[in-house]
């Protein structure tokens, strides 16, 4: 039984130490998508702790047909491989945690050509995008779609504006749509100084713009209202915009007639009334034929995905992009090395041994 016990002691030692050392070099070489999984290798050294404690409760026989060709002192070699076999199992059980850990390859980069467009949305975040004729309201509505448009266009540089009485670059022209929707997500009205700078929010996106190489320069301007601020006037964006070779998009959000808007504030919370809905459709009308754009009225949040269908029918041109490749599922490699580590050890125990109580 020491002989026994040792032998287990000495191949389970060898198979915890190279359980750890693939844990160890594996972070070098891969990114897990799932690492808590890794609890799980706790079970090879309990297992083994198990397994070495149990001793001789059980007890292993060869089947041949005569005996003999073995020493009457006993069969070290039986021995030795019942304890080498069960350490190839904890291995191979290791190995199919670390294929759940879903290990992958993303060290390498991809130079492509990408069909694509630069485009810049300025988006009114004014007091009176709350205004609840589109649901939940103006700003919602126009950043849920504004979101689908975003992740429809893969292969598009991307950015966006904030405007209300000043401007804001909340993020700039990016291919990590990712964060572009996560940032997009985040924004609300209350972020700048209140009023409605239509100028200023279209000057901060052309200044985006004006340096890109490509050949295809868009903003997407939304706004609900009349220029109410800033010291760039709509008109005075839209020349500087036409001059960089910049097309611009407007869309007035907002139903004809009335709509349940904010009015002022009381005890921190928005009062609402029906108000009558003002859009400055010359300006904004004007800013967009004047650059070669477009001018749209988004009555509904229906009619702003349209807007949106009709916008991604744009001129493409090719641009560079240089970005990580998609990362490369390895958990096949520790799992068919598991797998057959396993099937090795139930191989061996149903074709050498059998097990008496």
């Amino acid at each position: 039984m020491k002989k026994e016990r040792a032998i287990a002691i000495f191949f389970l030692l060898l198979a915890n130490g190279l359980v750890a050392a693939m844990f160890v070099l594996s972070a070098g070489f891969f990114e897990f998508a799932d690492p808590e999984f890794f609890y799980a290798l706790l079970l090879v050294p309990l297992l083994s702790l198990y397994h070495v404690m149990k001793g001789g409760k059980q007890h292993t026989a060869f089947h041949f047909s005569t005996m003999m060709r073995f020493p009457k002192q006993g069969l070290p070699a039986k021995i030795v491989l019942k304890e080498f076999t069960f350490a190839l199992k904890m291995v191979g059980i290791a190995c199919l945690i670390f294929a759940l850990a879903r290990p992958q390859d993303s060290r390498s980069w991809e130079d492509r050509k990408a069909e694509g467009i630069d485009i810049m949305i300025a988006l009114d975040v004014s007091a009176s995008m709350l205004a609840q004729d589109f649901k939940p309201d103006r700003l919602e509505a126009s950043k849920e779609v504004a979101i689908d448009f975003i992740q429809a266009r893969t292969d598009d540089r991307i950015g966006l504006v904030i405007y209300e009485g000043e401007s804001f670059t909340q993020v700039p022209l990016t291919t990590d749509h990712t964060i572009l929707v996560r940032m997009f997500a985040q924004v609300k009205t209350g972020m700048l100084e209140g009023g409605t700078a239509i100028g200023m929010g279209l000057a901060t996106a052309v200044s985006r713009l004006k340096d890109s190489e490509v050949k295809s320069k868009v903003v997407i301007l939304l706004s609900d209202g009349e220029n109410t601020a800033g010291a760039i006037q709509p008109l005075d964006a839209a020349q500087i915009a036409q001059t960089f070779g910049i097309r611009v998009y407007t869309i007035g959000v907002g139903t004809k007639g009335m709509a349940r808007s904010p009015v002022g504030i009381r005890n921190g919370q928005y009062v609402y009334d029906r108000v009558e809905v003002r859009i400055d459709e010359e300006t904004l009308t004007e800013m967009a034929t004047l650059t070669g754009g477009q001018y749209f009225r988004a009555t509904t949040k229906t009619s702003l995905e349209e807007i949106y269908k009709e916008i991604d029918r744009l001129e493409k041109t090719r641009i560079n992009v240089t970005e990580y490749s998609k990362k490369t599922e390895r958990y096949y490699i520790p799992g068919l090395i598991g797998l057959a580590l396993i099937l090795l050890d139930i191989l061996v125990t149903r074709l050498l041994f059998r097990y008496i109580d």
